[in-house]
């Protein structure tokens, strides 16, 4: 059987760019993984290890799954129950992506917004 062709590193990332652009709220930030939130909280990021995660409520999540026969984010050896990884070929497609994506921007702002740092006094 046919391996499937690998995308590299660097497309990936210009691809989540991609993706990210599409919402015109959507801020990209991160210097070494990059990712997205709203309020404190992750809704995406493009992981180290090469795969675009994207946060999801429950029944998107469980029709995304099964959709695009992908897997929940495992990370450090943790599932991430919220986050599902994205197909490689499915990254490719940003018109086809773009709904989950913006599903993902909507979910994250349903969510408690975490405080940011506090400041030191002097």
């Amino acid at each position: 059987m046919p391996k499937k062709k690998e995308t590299p590193a660097d497309e990936k990332e210009l691809l989540y760019n991609k993706l990210v652009a599409t919402h015109p709220d959507a801020v990209l930030k991160g210097d070494t993984i990059p990712y997205t939130s709203l309020n404190g909280n992750m809704y995406s990021y493009l992981s180290r290890d090469g795969f675009v995660a994207l946060r999801l409520p429950e029944d998107v999540r469980k029709k995304f799954l099964e959709k695009y026969k992908t897997t929940l984010v495992t990370a450090y050896g943790i599932v991430q129950k919220e986050y599902v990884t994205v197909p490689d070929d499915l990254l490719m497609k940003t018109g086809e992506l773009k709904p989950y994506f913006h599903m993902s921007y909507e979910y994250a702002g349903t969510l408690k917004p975490k405080g940011g740092k506090k400041k030191k006094k002097d």
